[in-house]
């Protein structure tokens, strides 16, 4: 019996839709430094504003599977998702049963995003053996496919998107799963993905902004909030692909902060998110750095103004 019901859940994912609406404008936010009732209430507020997402990293904090449950159970319309789950932190199984879990208790508001992280965290912190990015992010998406789930689950196949940059990633995005999350990338890159992609494909872009007219004040935020990224290979081979220097890498010039980041005024930050979307992004998730230096903080202010 429990092999019969196996294969009809089968049977009827395959006449499934993707049918989320995941809304034009989102968030990309690290929650670790807030406790639970925080981060609910950050939920909330996020969803009064107007914004149709928010995206969760996972580093070495909060188990975004976890915190997702929460976030969904205290909020009503909110989609949120993972931006990204590290595939080598749970094996396919797993993440196959929490997707279904996720998207059952909340009448399908997640949104699974995937990706390998990077060598110095997953070999460097962790311990474990990074493979080659694209052949195991296949690998991992094929044995998700292919494990078992026999529980009651939505009645929507729920979606699922990769981190994505390079041209590989990309395509597997588009032929594997419902689309990419690129990262820390700029409105070319998006317009690249997209002829990569396809038109039917979702292109779910983060985008930093600070919310600081003054150049050098806002550059030097952009820097810090940089800083932590510039050594992982993945997003520097990325940002060479994007015609950036290693010299402007290393020395955070004023051409990869402009060509990275969205700064200014309110005018000047949605100019750069609709870049993005005349550039083919479905989905635009900013994250917004914090001007008082608070790293635990959101910038409302800026939350606020975007949203109008």
């Amino acid at each position: 019996a429990a092999r019969q019901f196996f294969w009809q859940l089968v049977a009827n994912s395959k006449n499934r839709r993707k049918q989320m609406n995941l809304g034009k404008l989102g968030v990309w936010f690290f929650l670790d430094p807030l406790n639970s009732s925080q981060s609910a209430e950050t939920a909330k507020k996020i969803e009064k504003l107007g914004y149709s997402a928010l995206w969760l990293p996972e580093a070495v904090g909060k188990n975004p599977m976890v915190l997702a449950s929460w976030l969904l159970a205290n909020t009503e319309k909110l989609v949120v998702a993972t931006g990204i789950a590290n595939i080598y932190n749970r094996e396919p199984g797993a993440t196959l049963s929490a997707q279904h879990t996720l998207a059952e208790q909340s009448d399908g508001r997640f949104l699974l995003g995937l990706g390998v992280s990077h060598k110095p965290l997953v070999e460097g912190v962790r311990g474990l053996k990074y493979g080659p990015p694209v052949q195991t992010m296949k690998d991992y998406l094929e044995k998700m496919k292919s494990s078992p789930y026999m529980a009651l689950t939505h009645s929507e196949t729920p979606p699922t998107v990769i981190a994505a940059l390079g041209p590989k990633m990309l395509e597997l995005a588009a032929e594997h799963c419902n689309g990419a999350h690129p990262y820390f990338s700029s409105p070319d890159h998006t317009e690249t993905a997209r002829s990569i992609m396809g038109p039917d494909a979702w292109l779910c872009v983060e985008q930093k902004v600070v919310l600081e007219e003054d150049p050098s004040k806002a550059r030097d935020l952009a820097r810090k909030a940089a800083a932590m990224y510039q050594t992982l290979p993945n997003y520097r081979n990325n940002w060479l692909r994007m015609g950036l220097s290693e010299e402007d890498i290393s020395q955070s010039s004023d051409k990869f902060i402009d060509t990275t980041f969205a700064w200014g005024k309110v005018e000047q930050i949605k100019s750069r998110i609709q870049e993005h979307f005349d550039a083919g992004a479905s989905h635009v998730c900013i994250q917004p750095i914090n001007p008082n230096g608070d790293v635990g903080a959101l910038h409302w202010e800026c939350l606020e103004q975007l949203a109008n």
